[in-house]
């Protein structure tokens, strides 16, 4: 879900929803080779679909990291730790407050073997976990077994007279559940939201002054020149379609340079961020009127001449071009601004998206006044009031330059931004452009006297104090959910006097649902990971919403399931799953295997409401921050269960 214009624009907020169902984007094969006498490979191959990316080994605290468990070996001996092979990316992760490593695409890692004995047996299992940008995966096991001795006995399965063998309430209920509730392609909703970030940025840049005074001076031009308003009309329409090609132009080389992988990790990585706080003061500062960014002028002459001296379609493309060269002392920046955010998103066709909405606005002004020429007359004048609109750009450039730079600090440690620090200068921000839209404070060439733009000037002054005061309270641990995809995490808070939190009534399936029979409540289960970072997201942006909370405190009975949780059980259980036997050996593998087996789903955050006897109230949700539909949810599902 993705917030951009900040102070300028009221945040945007997206509801991103996902389809919960059976997820299977990685494909994993193991293999047993002998590379020379004495030393045998296994190597687990992994396919990663576009948009996941299976973690790398040795992690710590976090993510599930790959790892390998030998649990029976004779005749044989580990040679070395698990390697790899394949490009390793690495990221800071806010969430886990930690450097994580991640493979994407593909991966194989490789565990060596000496053989001591013409008799040998290895048998155990490979375990890896995955995520994308909306879920994870539990920790998935590749079974592997090899060698030419009789490996140890397995342990004994329960007795799978029904298709659930942990009782009634493990039965099914797939077919009960339905279609999950949000089932919208998060993937066109995310590049919606770009084209509407570039829109919005496109607006902006054109009431900026290099722009706003070109406009009736290009449509007068092209209305006049040929005596003929019809062919005016045509060369305007060109001239529009031409700027919406420059700039998707630009969008697309963007792409090529950095590529797919390239910008999926620029979000989190350190320098890339740090040099685009450094980018975004800059462009700032001169907004600001400290200097102008301007190309070699010899670059528009050039330009210029070439479009007088050429005419039909061409000519017409260069005047856009020409125009683009002129005006980038003021849209440089936005675009910069843009082209940094939508490239951060991890979206491959971001820039292209974003460059397309941007264009569009900055060209439509010169079909529709071709069009409708009378309109000019009506349109606001040329005025300080357009100076105004860069300061303000200037303030929310500088705002989010913060939030690059809060990356930076976190991958690196320096603690030089933690979220008290973060959220004061954000106040200050905040504040002095409040008291510059109010006037009592100004930059050079200020000179705004029109007393029309006065009371939007007041109204825009007195939203940014306000936004100011709301802030406040987060110098002393409030969540501020309205800032918190900018905020630095609430774990660099050194004091914190937010103490409500939501906790489960139980971390058992069985229990929980005990609980539930016993108060006369509907059951809320919660399918959540230590190393799911939706999870927490969900948990900080929607779960710790008063009202959600209220809810499930007072009317649900929680009860929270780690998929990844390694405790091991008493003994390990074998379970036949799809017509292939299974394994479970720790809790959370047990608690997967409800998920898969009862809910036909496998990626977390995974919520479902049941009765006492284990059936669904209403359709599941999974990772969704629009915290009104999931207060809808909760609400059905105690409808539902009066109704029962």
């Amino acid at each position: 879900m993705i917030q951009r214009m900040g102070l300028l624009f009221s945040l945007l907020f997206v509801a991103v929803t996902m389809h919960a169902q059976m997820h299977e984007p990685i494909k994993c094969e193991a293999s047993w080779k002998m590379v020379s006498d004495g030393v045998a490979e296994l190597r687990v191959a992994a396919k990663i679909d576009a948009g996941w990316h299976v973690y790398s080994t040795e992690l710590g605290d976090g993510p599930t990291s790959a790892t390998l468990v030998v649990e029976t070996i004779e005749g044989a001996r580990l040679d070395g730790k698990l390697g790899f092979e394949g490009k390793e990316i690495a990221k800071y992760d806010e969430m886990f407050g930690m450097d994580v490593r991640y493979f994407e695409d593909e991966v194989t890692f490789v565990q060596r073997f000496a053989i001591e004995s013409d008799d040998y047996a290895v048998q155990g299992y490979f375990q890896y976990g995955a995520c994308d940008d909306q879920s994870c995966l539990p920790p998935t096991n590749v079974e592997f077994k090899y060698g030419t001795a009789s490996v140890a006995a397995q342990p004994a399965a329960l007795s799978a007279q029904s298709s659930s063998p942990f009782g009634a309430l493990w039965e099914p209920v797939i077919d009960e559940l339905g279609q999950p509730a949000g089932t919208a392609d998060t993937a066109t909703q995310s590049l919606w939201v770009i084209f509407l970030l570039g829109l919005a940025g496109g607006l902006v840049a054109l009431v900026t002054p290099c722009v706003w005074p070109i406009i009736p001076m290009t449509v007068s031009f092209f209305l006049k020149r040929s005596g003929d308003k019809k062919k005016g009309r045509r060369d305007a329409y060109i001239y529009g379609i031409s700027i919406v090609v420059i700039y998707v132009l630009l969008g697309l080389v963007v792409t090529l340079v950095f590529g797919a992988s390239a910008l999926n990790a620029l979000s989190t990585a350190a320098v890339p961020n740090l040099f685009f706080f450094l980018l975004l003061v800059v462009f700032a500062m001169s907004f600001m009127g400290a200097f102008e960014l301007t190309l070699p002028e010899k670059w528009t002459t050039a330009v210029d001449g070439k479009a007088e001296k050429t005419g039909g379609l061409l000519g017409i493309f260069l005047m856009a071009f020409t125009l683009t060269l002129v005006s980038f002392s003021c849209t440089g920046p936005i675009i910069g601004f843009l082209l940094v955010e939508v490239s951060t998103s991890g979206n491959i066709l971001g820039p292209t998206i974003g460059m397309l909405g941007f264009a569009i606005a900055l060209a439509l002004p010169f079909t529709l006044f071709a069009i409708f020429p009378a309109w000019l007359k009506s349109a606001p004048k040329s005025g300080g009031w357009m100076n105004t609109v860069k300061v303000v750009l200037a303030f929310v450039e500088l705002a989010f330059a913060l939030k690059f730079l809060s990356v930076a600090d976190l991958a690196y440690g320096w603690h030089i931004l933690d979220r008290e620090t973060f959220l004061a200068l954000w106040i200050a921000l905040a504040a002095l452009l409040g008291a510059y839209l109010m006037k009592w404070i100004q930059f050079p060439h200020d000179d705004d006297d029109d007393r029309k733009v006065a009371v939007p000037r007041f109204m825009l002054g007195l939203i940014t104090f306000a936004f100011a005061i709301y802030m406040v309270p987060g110098l002393w641990g409030a969540p501020l959910k309205a800032i918190s995809a900018f905020s630095p995490p609430m774990s660099t808070q050194d004091f914190n006097l937010y103490e409500q939190e939501l906790h489960p009534q139980s971390m058992d399936y069985d229990q929980g649902m005990a609980i539930a029979r016993q108060e006369g409540k509907p059951v809320m289960l919660d399918f959540s990971g230590y190393g799911c970072v939706n999870c927490r997201e969900m948990e900080q942006s929607v779960l710790a919403d008063e009202k959600v909370m209220n809810i499930i405190n007072n009317d649900y009975v929680l009860v929270t399931l780690y998929v990844d949780d390694k405790t091991p059980l008493a003994e390990p259980i074998r379970v036949m799953e799809n017509g292939k036997e299974v394994v479970l050996r720790s809790v959370g593998d047990k608690w997967s295997y409800l998920q898969r087996s009862k809910f036909g789903a496998n990626a977390q955050p995974f919520y479902v409401l049941l009765d006492g006897e284990g059936h669904p109230l209403t359709t599941s949700r999974s990772y969704d921050e629009d915290i009104d539909a999931y207060v809808n949810f909760l609400e059905e599902g105690l409808a539902e269960y009066a109704r029962r």
